[in-house]
């Protein structure tokens, strides 16, 4: 019994009748003018040229977000759109839609409208109550076992209360809802949302991994060595490191808060320079070759390059320490080729392992490029190519 009563403890189920009796309010003004049954033929026909401005999608969907869903933002609300038709066949939706708001608003009225007449009629009929005017439903004489006929009565009124607003929430999210196009577009907005988020993990990984591991090499090599000269420069490096590492925190941070905010402002392979001297200062002996025009690169192309070169140095000095390492970085036929070799020890682990040689070759598959990480004739290499177009 609780769960039959349960619809009329929500206000979505009175609301959802007022959504269909608002869509009668003009043509039952006209019926008060011109009492003809072809005045909702007439009605009828006014909608589909109606239905075919753009801008009505975005009325009928505001309309039904607030009044068929009680305008709350989860999945039923979105399963109705409130842009503008984009097509004819968004357009042909609308016009069904009209139509369909109209041919049962008009019935739901009515059938409530007779029901409702009809219950206080067999209320009154044992006590000599006539029926009043308009009233469809009528019975001869004044009998006791009318009143036994309330009851069925409010029941149906009340299923046709609940049932109708039922069928009109599903008939919104069928001809208001997002059409194929709709669907795609929210997908691919989905699937940016998602890459864009793995970005931004691959950004703190490689920046704060940077420079979480050049401070903990610094600071450890400074306490072997006891020289007063070399723990000078060691903190200096680690404090240039951190706040490297902060400036691209707050860059991350930004972007999560702006999302439109451009990624211009992440560094490139221009400014590999800083990369290349922390890692010098944290003991390895880098020998760098950069040919080609670096600064013709294109920006994402550039900002991936220099997130490998991170990602690799850092590789170096987490798990090779203070050895000679090679870095070569060339831009020639289209490609820009990265290359960092180090010498191969005990600690490095197997070919592949890892979530930062992961995030390498997954940066150069984004861009339809391809990378290489593991030994190479007892050395470990990173081998990257990535197209510039």
């Amino acid at each position: 019994m609780a769960r039959l009563l349960r619809p009329f403890g929500r206000a979505v189920t009175y609301t959802r009748l007022l959504h269909l009796y608002i869509a009668i309010v003009w043509p039952s003004m006209w019926l008060f003018i011109e009492e003809a049954w072809w005045t909702w033929v007439v009605a009828g026909a006014v909608l589909v040229p109606v239905g075919l401005v753009p801008a009505m999608r975005t009325v009928e969907g505001l309309q039904a977000r607030l009044l068929l869903t009680g305008h709350r933002h989860d999945s039923e609300s979105a399963e109705i759109v409130v842009a503008p038709s984009a097509s004819w066949s968004d357009r042909g939706r609308v016009v069904l839609w009209l139509e369909a708001r109209l041919l049962l608003g008009c019935a739901t009225s009515m059938f409530t409208a007779q029901l409702l007449l009809a219950s206080v009629d067999l209320t009154l009929s044992p006590f000599g109550g006539d029926a009043g005017d308009g009233v469809l439903f009528l019975l001869d004489g004044h009998h006791w076992w009318h009143a036994l006929l309330v009851l069925p009565a409010l029941a149906v009124l009340a299923a046709t209360v609940v049932g109708s607003g039922h069928l009109i929430t599903t008939l919104a999210r069928r001809l208001l809802g997002p059409s194929p196009a709709d669907r795609l577009a929210a997908m691919e907005e989905r699937t940016e949302q998602l890459l864009e988020r793995t970005r931004i993990a691959r950004e703190l990984h490689d920046s704060i991994g940077h420079a979480l591991t050049v401070a903990v090499v610094q600071a450890g090599a400074a306490r072997a060595a006891a020289d007063p000269a070399f723990t000078d420069r060691a903190l200096e490096a680690i404090e240039e490191t951190g706040r490297a590492a902060l400036e691209d925190l707050e860059r991350v941070l930004g972007i999560l808060r702006e999302s439109e905010r451009p990624v211009s402002s992440r560094p490139t392979l221009t400014d590999a320079d800083r990369l290349l001297e922390s890692a010098r200062v944290s003991g390895a002996k880098v020998d760098v070759d950069m040919t080609g025009p670096l600064d013709t690169v294109p920006g994402p192309v550039s900002r991936e390059g220099y997130r490998i070169l991170q990602e690799s140095l850092t590789n170096v000095l987490r798990h090779a320490g203070a050895v000679p390492v090679r870095v070569r970085v060339t831009v020639a036929e289209g490609m820009l080729l990265l290359e960092v070799r180090n010498p191969l020890t005990a600690d490095i682990a197997g070919p592949g392992r890892g979530s930062g040689l992961r995030g390498i070759r997954e940066r150069a598959a984004l861009l339809g490029g391809r990378a290489h990480t593991g030994p190479d004739q007892g050395a470990w290499q990173v081998h990257a190519e990535l197209p510039l177009r």
